[in-house]
Formats: C-alpha cells, structure tokens, sequence
C-alpha cells in the first residue's frame, strides 16, 4: 500500500464532496482521544508555552486548498464583454475626428467626421452628451460665420481695388 500524507483524508477524496466529522476522524493527522502510557503530553494549543511572548501570533498561516475557492465562479459561465472604445474629438474649428481602440491597441486613428453626425449620434445615445456637444457645434458654427463674413469683406474690398485698376 502507498504511504499517504499525514495530512490528507483517507477514504473517498475530499474534493467529491464536503468533509464531514466522520472524515476527520479517520484521518491519519487527527489528534487521538486516547494517550498511550509512554507517549509525552500533549500541550493545549489555546495556552502558550512558557517563554513566549503572550499575544504575539505564532499561528502558521492557513495552508492554500487547492481547486477554484468557493463563491467563484467559472468564466465559461459569464458573458464575454467585448470592450470598445470610441474617441470622438472635435476643435473650435468645427473638424471632429474619430478614433477606436479594441483593449492596448487602436483599429482606427484620426477618421474626419461630420458636425452633423457627430450631433445626431449624441442626441441618440443620451441628451446629456447631446447637450455640450450641440453647445460646441453652435460655437464653432457661429466662428465659421464670422470667418466668412471677414473673407466675404476682404473679398468685396479686393474686387473694389481690381475695378479701381481697370478703369
């Protein structure tokens, strides 16, 4: 017959069902209820032996169990999450850009976007992002704006100078 550990459970093995008390019993490293005349004391474990510091932990720390610990669960059993990340950044100058990125490493970088879709996205996902993004987009609308009334005035200006050289 092979030579067990001292410290497993002989019978059926453990890890088919729970330990019971009966287990415990049968196993080669439970304490006897019954001392033999020539075996020595055996000390309380609740009482420190003389010489060591009282409260000091001496305890060994608890041996590591082997198997998947209980409450665990298996993630075969859970649904796998795809994790995406869609980056969509815009200036003042109205030019959006979109980025998407798949865990560390990027699928797209840099992809220009229109200010219109960029709003109708947001109004579709939530109001609260449609919100802020509709206030930049007004900003950066009324900035073209202005631009192109101070190139339509520079233009108007030019053509005044080019009829002036003509005449």
């Amino acid at each position: 017959m092979p030579a067990t550990h001292p410290d497993r459970v002989t019978g059926r093995r453990s890890y088919y069902r729970p330990v019971t008390e009966d287990d415990l019993s049968r196993s080669p490293a439970a304490p006897s209820d019954t001392a033999l005349p020539g075996d020595p004391p055996v000390p309380d474990p609740t009482v420190p032996p003389p010489g060591s510091a009282a409260g000091v932990d001496t305890a060994e720390p608890e041996k590591r169990r082997r198997g998947r610990p209980k409450g665990s669960t298996s993630t075969a059993r859970t649904t796998r999450v795809v994790e995406l990340t869609l980056t969509v950044a815009g200036g003042a100058d109205g030019e959006w850009q979109a980025e998407l990125k798949q865990g560390p490493s990027w699928i797209s970088r840099g992809l220009p976007i229109n200010a219109a879709s960029v709003l109708r996205a947001a109004q579709e996902l939530h109001p609260e992002l449609a919100e802020p993004i509709e206030a930049a987009i007004g900003a950066a609308r009324e900035q073209r704006a202005a631009r192109v009334a101070a190139l339509e005035a520079e233009l108007e200006q030019a053509r005044k100078a080019l009829a002036e050289l003509e005449a």
